[in-house]
């Protein structure tokens, strides 16, 4: 028998005993190089649904977190939501980034299981009557506000190195900042790709010095852009620095050090926020997880808070997607969420310059 999760929900909520707990799944790649940004969003998740169950659950049910790791290989990831279909979650969050999305996308299509992804920016998930719902900018708004930016900075030729291992992600976002760079006057002075087996990490920035840039943009993860800066310090002091949103986390200045000081990133989260309602969980995630929390912590947070708002709200006969769609807006830690008729919803973006460790705003 085909598994429906909406009718599980229903019937869950409308007629189990009071002990039959509520699962939402989460999928992510926890084991991979640099799972920062995974782990703390399973984390931001985690925190959600603790403090939903110590205020009574859903619907007098307690609320249990499914994890699962995609692993570093297509293999694990579709093996992975396979494990988390088959546990009779009712709807999951993740993935965290556009490659792993690519392989379980389709899965959660083929199962009618909810997948509300905190982080994914690919064109590839856009405009899309499917089961992924996003919550993130997509990489043409991301994209192109970083060709205004760069261009207003004064850099007309910049070089671009970007991830193939996240290849839905980068490809797309190369693309639309050509273009839109491009439409403002700015030349892609050479675009190098990354993460081949073998490929140095100093060889790929002499690719991109060869070019004779005035600036350098990096699409790649936290722990790649720091090596990289590193090499480009040493190679070309001073040449300006800019990394996408994907490497904005407090990583990227523990392990870059000296060599990201100056650099321009962007936030889709305001950490200087002042607020009631961002100091409570700041303060609750730094006490849980003993670390501040970054910005896939704070979108999937919102990501539970979604959820839980939405389950909350549907009537029985309705199902996740139905609700997700029908009962916005949702209101997150800093911002209303909205999605579309395709479950595509946007963020803000506050542009930063790394100045004494700390991600200070451009104006």
């Amino acid at each position: 028998m085909k598994f429906w999760p909406w009718l599980l929900l229903a019937g869950l909520l409308a007629g189990c005993g009071p002990g039959q707990p509520v699962r939402i799944g989460f999928i992510a790649s926890l084991s991979n190089r640099s799972p920062d940004v995974e782990e703390d969003g399973r984390n931001g998740l985690m925190l959600a649904i603790e403090q939903r169950n110590q205020a009574g659950g859903l619907g007098g049910h307690p609320i249990e977190l499914v994890v699962r790791d995609s692993g570093q290989t297509p293999q694990q990831a579709q093996s992975a939501m396979q494990a988390l279909v088959q546990s009779k979650v009712v709807v999951a969050v993740g993935s965290i980034t556009s490659a792993t999305a690519a392989l379980v996308v389709p899965l959660a299509d083929a199962a009618q299981l909810v997948l509300v992804s905190p982080t994914v920016t690919s064109m590839d998930f856009v405009g899309k009557d499917d089961y992924l719902f996003r919550m993130n900018r997509n990489a043409r708004e991301n994209a192109s506000a970083y060709a205004a930016k760069l261009f207003q900075r004064g850099q007309r030729r910049v070089s671009v190195l970007y991830d193939m291992r996240n290849k839905s992600l980068s490809s797309s976002w190369v693309h639309e900042f050509r273009s839109a760079y491009a439409a403002a006057g700015g030349q892609v002075a050479a675009e190098v790709p990354f993460g081949a087996e073998g490929q140095g990490v100093g060889d790929s920035v002499r690719q991109m010095l060869a070019a004779q840039p005035d600036g350098l943009l990096f699409i790649a993860a936290t722990l790649d852009v720091a090596q990289l800066a590193q090499q480009a310090e040493k190679l070309a002091p001073g040449l300006p620095k800019t990394a996408s949103e994907w490497a904005s986390g407090d990583y990227l200045v523990e392990l870059g050090g000296r060599a990201v000081e100056g650099m321009v990133t962007s936030q889709v989260f305001d950490r200087a926020d002042t607020s009631e309602r961002y100091r409570r969980f700041r303060d609750a995630y730094q006490t849980r997880f003993a670390r501040p929390p970054s910005f896939s912590a704070v979108a999937s947070f919102d990501a539970g808070t979604v959820l839980l708002q939405a389950l909350d709200r549907r009537s029985w006969h309705e199902s996740v997607k139905d609700a997700l769609l029908k009962y916005g807006p949702y209101e997150g830690l800093q911002q209303s969420i909205q999605f579309d008729r395709f479950g595509d919803a946007t963020r803000k973006m506050i542009f930063t310059q790394i100045q004494a460790g700390q991600f200070v705003p451009l104006p």
